[in-house]
């Protein structure tokens, strides 16, 4: 790393996606004017710095109970994150701020409750949703479905998940014009079986297959949903081995009142 920031946090995890959090609600930081898209691309890589899916700060708000900002490893700083927000809840509720908070994203305000080591997070309302686009990837002809659940989200159903090549054809979905200029992420669901599926997902702005994605495993659940192929609640087991579940209402395609329900934990805290 370039330099020392003198800079305390905490790491994170939630099924599989690990952040590196920062506590600034009290706004002591704001002095240090700290360029938190440098910083996240100077310790997010791994095996040459701190490594982490992301960097989480949290920061106070005049709407909700504490603000969340996510700044992603390439250093773009995007509206949502729902393993993120989960983290953020789990810390919060570490901090003593309490258990039951609301949270201000840029995809709106969230609702947290924190039980133990279970964080269960009410997310924005879907939206932006189209089912079965023909897109064409290469040669290739692909079904693929969209919806936007903090972020946007497209969703792919493979036969063969566990040697799908989900970095090379996520990539090219994240880049794909439909998808310009801001790109998406890309899911692929597989072993859908009575109650789930399981899912791997490629994120933009990590631009690499994660361990797990809240807003992807949101994103998947509804699709899942939406084609008859599930029923809410539904449980979704991520790269990790994990499981996360969505609960939502569902009436015709109008798709509301969505949680995302799962483990988290604080790994250490250290100084860097």
């Amino acid at each position: 790393m370039e330099r020392k920031y003198n800079l305390i946090f905490t790491k994170a995890v939630a099924s599989g996606n690990d952040f590196i959090v920062i506590d600034n609600k009290s706004g002591e930081l704001d002095s240090r004017m700290l360029d938190y898209s440098h910083l996240a691309r100077e310790l997010c890589p791994r095996r040459h710095a701190v490594g982490a899916d992301g960097v989480l700060v949290l920061e106070s708000s005049d709407a909700a109970d504490f603000r969340m900002r996510i700044i992603n490893p390439d250093g773009s700083e995007v509206t949502m994150c729902g393993n993120g927000a989960r983290c953020s809840a789990l810390y919060a509720s570490s901090a003593r701020w309490g258990d039951n908070l609301t949270i201000e994203t840029g995809a709106g305000i969230l609702k947290s409750e924190v039980s133990g080591g279970n964080v269960k997070l009410k997310m924005s309302d879907p939206k932006d949703l189209q089912m079965n686009i023909n897109l064409g990837i290469g040669p290739n002809m692909m079904t693929v479905h969209f919806v936007d659940t903090g972020v946007p989200h497209v969703v792919h159903l493979v036969e063969d998940l566990e040697n799908y090549p989900v970095k090379d054809i996520g990539s090219k979905i994240r880049h794909h014009p439909m998808f310009e200029p801001e790109g998406t992420n890309a899911n692929f669901v597989g072993d859908i079986a009575e109650g789930g599926a399981s899912l791997r997902t490629y994120e933009r702005g990590v631009e690499d297959e994660t361990l797990a994605c809240g807003t992807g495993t949101t994103a998947s659940a509804i699709i899942l949903a939406l084609l008859g192929e599930a029923e809410p609640p539904v449980v979704m087991k991520t790269k990790s081995g994990e499981d996360l579940t969505v609960h939502f209402n569902m009436s015709g395609k109008k798709i509301d009142d969505v949680y995302l329900e799962g483990s988290a934990q604080l790994v250490y805290e250290a100084k860097i």
